[in-house]
């Protein structure tokens, strides 16, 4: 019975290993990692975003004197929060870590990232390499000049409302999602989605529409997404340490949609560049006009719900609490950049989980860290 038994599990370890081997090498991947992580950047290749003009933060005078409170630190404990940082009047007001992290550790941005392609095609737009949000992709990607696709307008796809058949889908194996962030061709990928809704009409979010853009700045720039944030914006925002952008393959394109790994106080850079409109220290990097209209939500999209999109931009979250309204980056695993204009103030919440819980639209959490910001700032 012993040998039969033994030679039964054999039978089906030899099943599961030729299943195996006739698996999409990134569905093998997927099945090797199992669940997304903040470090992955050490399982993909990377390129450098170059900060070649670092400059700190400078301190406010409560800087170290102010602490979490016990109590607050439970809150942030709940998700596995890594990194906690405050930014208020344009200087470094509070930063805490845990888990073994520290302000120079990468961090995966997921999908926070996606703000940084729309603030580059914003930048673009400004630089005269597009002349405008109307433009059609297809003049961009001649893959999509096309009966389907050749209508297309990159504004369209900042607003994710595309319509391409994309499906944003994160339990399964074999789909869309899981290919494009364990597999080696997000080309193939991108240049082969087809417009199947009329574009410009219902808000639904899809990793696709930022990789979609990411293509049409590097053609229309011939700059790959790192050298171009690196020249345009990590650079001039005199960000403190260079950030790692994951790739597809060795040498590929950058995992547009996410995988931007950089520190807390780094990504407090981008929700500070929201509260001066494009500014940083008297230099435009994305003109106010495109600053506004991308921090304003796209209410003439209605989303699946039937209800007016009041909770998205150009490719940010709008968030409308307490009477204030603030613009944020979000990623799945919790990653935030909150820029709140009537407090002046960033803040940053890094780490390894969010609420599952919606609160018109918004996970519950994003509540807990904007609340403890004005309890500590008051």
């Amino acid at each position: 019975m012993k040998r039969k038994g033994l030679k039964i599990t054999g039978a089906i370890i030899l099943l599961i290993l030729v299943v195996y081997a006739f698996l999409p090498r990134y569905a093998q991947r997927a099945l090797i990692y199992l669940t997304v992580d903040i470090d992955d950047y050490k399982i993909f290749n990377n390129r450098e975003v170059v900060a070649a003009d670092p400059e700190p933060w400078e301190k406010d005078a409560l800087y170290g004197e102010v602490k979490i409170p016990d109590n607050w630190v439970d809150s942030l404990a709940q998700y596995n929060t890594v990194a906690y940082a405050i930014i208020k009047d344009s200087m470094l007001f509070l930063d805490e870590y845990w888990m073994g992290y520290s302000d120079s550790s990468y961090s995966n941005s997921f999908s926070a990232g996606k703000t940084i392609v729309g603030f580059s095609i914003l930048s673009a737009i400004d630089h005269g390499f597009i002349e405008s949000l109307d433009q059609r992709v297809s003049d961009f990607v001649p893959e999509y000049d096309n009966p389907e696709n050749k209508d297309l307008r990159i504004r369209d796809v900042m607003t994710m409302s595309s319509g391409l058949n994309w499906v944003e889908s994160y339990g399964g194996l074999f789909n869309t999602t899981t290919e494009s962030y364990y597999g080696s061709n997000l080309m193939s990928l991108i240049t082969g989605l087809k417009v199947v809704e009329e574009p410009g009409k219902v808000f639904k979010y899809k990793s696709g529409n930022t990789q979609l853009l990411s293509l049409v700045l590097e053609n229309a720039t011939n700059m790959t997404m790192s050298d171009y944030v690196s020249r345009y914006f990590w650079t001039p925002m005199n960000a403190q340490y260079d950030a790692l952008w994951s790739l597809d393959k060795k040498n590929g394109v950058e995992k547009a949609y996410c995988c931007f790994n950089s520190n807390a106080k780094d990504f407090a850079r981008w929700g500070e560049l929201m509260l001066s409109h494009g500014n940083w220290n008297g230099k435009q990097l994305v003109s106010k006009e495109l600053m506004t209209e991308a921090l304003t939500p796209a209410t003439y999209l209605v989303g699946e719900d039937g209800d007016p999109v009041d909770y998205y931009g150009y490719q940010l979250w709008i968030l409308n609490y307490k009477g204030m309204h603030i613009p944020y980056m979000r990623g799945i695993l919790g990653q935030y950049v909150f820029a709140i204009p009537e407090k002046n103030m960033v803040v940053v919440r890094l780490g390894e989980k969010r609420s599952r819980t919606y609160i018109n639209h918004h996970p519950k959490d994003v509540y807990t860290y904007i609340d403890l910001a004005l309890e500590l700032t008051k």
